[in-house]
């Protein structure tokens, strides 16, 4: 099958990008680790000894970043609908995180553990209509949200990727009542025409 017009303007852009050419060249699996990393580097999240569950992790970019920092001295949890290659030291739940059955997996393998950190880069299926993608998007952010009420997490820190538009307000609202602190992330290596930014939210309270 032909690509379209549009697929193939989209391939050119993405391996003809800074970032995407410099995790070829540093040997990150996807040019999401320098978000990551701009964000740790301004933020200091990142810190040894912690326990970090990341969602929506493949292809591992985040995961990567995060075994990188914390070099064995911590825990680590991925969960994605993707199948990723493994990590010596993180351990791997392949499921749809909306699903009943997942989230009790990814549940029993947090079990007791304190986690300071949640981080999620997940996203919907992109449509390219706004009124579908955005809703999507915004329920999957509720969803990660509601998850902290079922782990422990006294004063751990969230880093959770939005998109700027309807429901965007609410649920930034919604995280100022349950952290002490949330500010706004725009990763330089986030694309300027992409209405995603990250939300931080620090010392959960609720």
């Amino acid at each position: 099958m032909a690509r379209s017009k549009s697929s193939g303007q989209w391939l050119k852009e993405h391996f003809s990008d800074t970032y995407v050419k410099q995790a070829q060249k540093d040997g990150f699996r996807s040019r999401a680790a320098y978000k990551l990393l701009e964000i740790n580097e301004r933020d200091s999240i990142l810190k040894p000894g912690v326990t970090v569950v990341d969602l929506g992790a493949a292809p591992g970019g985040w995961t990567q970043v995060v075994s990188n920092v914390l070099n064995g001295q911590g825990r680590i949890i991925a969960t994605d609908i993707l199948p990723m290659d493994k990590f010596p030291d993180v351990d791997i739940i392949q499921g749809d995180f909306r699903e009943q059955e997942t989230l009790d997996r990814l549940l029993k393998c947090v079990g007791d553990t304190q986690v300071g950190l949640v981080i999620s880069d997940m996203a919907p299926n992109i449509t390219g209509v706004a009124a579908i993608d955005q809703p999507r998007a915004i329920h999957l952010s509720e969803l990660v949200v509601d998850f902290l009420n079922h782990i422990p997490f006294d004063n751990g820190h969230l880093l959770i990727k939005v998109f700027q538009g309807s429901g965007f307000d609410e649920l930034l609202q919604d995280l100022r009542t349950k952290f002490k602190k949330v500010v706004i992330r725009k990763p330089k290596s986030s694309r300027p025409r992409s209405r995603e930014v990250y939300l931080l939210a620090k010392n959960y309270k609720a």
